[in-house]
């Protein structure tokens, strides 16, 4: 991964952290002081602490990347190490899944006359889950990567005894 490329990303990971950050803190802001009257119409409140846990859901998948790409400019990413951040993603994504979930079914009472927007948001939780799905055949490859490079190091171990 080149520099440029890991310098960006990271450029990115920042402004969304701080972005999210600035977010929640508003939120739990309203939250806490009761700031912004709701007119009963739609109970925003679930809405809000959905939110605010959603963005900790994307904020430890950001964190996992970060750590994974530190451990690609290091070279060391195909290790035991790196499996953690790889879950850590996984567990995020699922996580904001579920949170999807939550709100597609806060979200349902208010949509008995046009029920296809339920099912449609429903249709975007199970794609999330397809993005954890393929975050995990992508693990599945980094074991294969790990176990292929525990077995050249051992290989080359044995063929070092020999000469």
């Amino acid at each position: 991964m080149g520099k440029l490329a890991v310098c960006a990303l990271r450029a990115v990971i920042v402004l969304v952290l701080a972005g999210t950050v600035f977010v929640q803190a508003l939120m739990v802001w309203v939250l806490a002081s009761g700031s912004d009257p709701e007119d009963a119409s739609v109970p925003l409140t679930g809405f809000r602490v959905i939110t605010i846990l959603g963005m900790v859901s994307a904020q430890v998948a950001l964190g996992c990347v970060w750590r994974l790409v530190a451990m690609v400019r290091r070279g060391t990413v195909f290790s035991l190490a790196a499996f953690r951040y790889v879950d850590g993603v996984i567990g995020a994504i699922v996580a904001a899944a579920l949170l999807w979930f939550a709100v597609t079914a806060l979200n349902a009472p208010g949509q008995r006359d046009d029920p296809g927007v339920t099912l449609i948001m429903g249709g975007v939780g199970v794609a999330i889950l397809g993005v954890a799905l393929i975050v995990l055949v992508l693990r599945m490859l980094l074991a294969q990567a790990v176990a292929r490079d525990v077995e050249a190091a051992r290989m080359q171990a044995e063929l070092d005894e020999v000469i």
